[in-house]
């Protein structure tokens, strides 16, 4: 272990984080009322250049006047390249109640877009006495993104989390599809006239995994673009879940009950994660540092891998 421990990231549920026009007045309810852990109102790709500030009015009156419970509450606001996004944040933070969690900062390609941010919010809290700090979320969605990723995640206390945008992502990348998340059909290796596909986003979200475990930030799977594909969903959830994501998008309601099941630890192998943790308590008592559990050897690093089952099982089941 490295001299300077991982620090950890924030303890809350991120299973699944529900998008939603901040236009669409019929939608803030329907999704306070959902079973998402995230609730993200969108000021971005889905508002039309010319209801940008109707949306952002919208936004704030729905922060404040809607009962969220004990979700997290997040507005994406417009990229850094557009007149829209400081607006956004002034009004955010001058005229939207202290209910609002986190600001999502899009199309992130390097540390200095966050200090852009940070320094708004900032001059903004003080000014106005807000007493809770926003936090930032962050979406790497182009090849400077990625290529800068570390930098991105260790650039301020207030960023917590961090997705992955695969469509903006694959354009900035110059990849030849239109798919949004999932396997690719031109994707593929051949063996023996056999086709095998592998996944084209796996290395990026590799990448951001380990920029974010790194500097304890909660790494996040972004949208799934066909949400008539539920086992294509699913099948990217695990992979994602594999690889060490929290959670996943969702851009239709129906994602989220998918969302859910994938990134909330299956009892058996939280049982099997308790089992193994008693019996390392065993061995460790007896003075061994490892011991054979259903036919294979665990040791302390196994310990770890066991605590990472058993804590997310515990925060899920704490909030409820």
């Amino acid at each position: 272990m490295s001299f300077r421990i991982q620090p950890q990231p924030v303890a809350r549920p991120n299973r699944c984080q529900l998008f939603g026009p901040a236009s669409n007045t019929k939608l803030p309810p329907k999704m306070a009322a959902s079973a998402a852990d995230v609730i993200n109102l969108d000021l971005e790709d889905a508002v039309a250049p010319d209801d940008k500030e109707s949306a952002r009015k919208l936004a704030v009156e729905a922060i404040g006047d809607i009962d969220w419970g004990r979700k997290t509450l997040s507005v994406r606001i417009n990229g850094l390249d557009t007149p829209y996004w400081y607006r956004d944040v002034v009004d955010l933070l001058e005229q939207s109640s202290d209910r609002l969690d986190m600001i999502m900062i899009p199309k992130v390609g390097c540390a200095e877009d966050i200090y852009a941010v940070d320094a708004l919010v900032t001059a903004i809290e003080r000014a106005k006495g807000r007493k809770k700090p926003i936090k930032f979320e962050v979406i790497i969605e182009s090849a400077a993104g990625i290529a800068h990723v570390e930098q991105i995640a260790a650039a301020s206390p207030r960023l917590v989390a961090m997705s992955l945008g695969a469509a903006d992502f694959a354009a900035s990348m110059g990849m030849q599809t239109t798919g949004i998340g999932g396997t690719q059909e031109d994707y593929y290796m051949l063996q023996a006239g056999q086709k095998y596909w592998s996944d084209p986003w796996h290395w990026a979200q590799a990448a951001i995994v380990a920029a974010c475990r790194t500097h304890g930030v909660l790494p996040v799977d972004g949208p799934f673009g066909d949400f008539s594909d539920d086992e294509g969903f699913r099948a990217q959830a695990l992979r994602s879940a594999t690889l060490g994501m929290v959670g996943k998008w969702a851009i239709h309601p129906k994602q989220v009950a998918l969302a859910n099941e994938v990134f909330t630890p299956p009892e058996h192998k939280v049982t099997e994660a308790k089992e193994i943790l008693a019996a390392m308590e065993e061995a460790q008592k007896s003075g061994a540092g490892a011991v054979v559990y259903k036919g294979r050897l665990v040791d302390i690093a196994s310990i770890k891998q066991a605590e990472v089952i058993v804590k997310q099982a515990e925060l899920i089941a704490a909030n409820g």
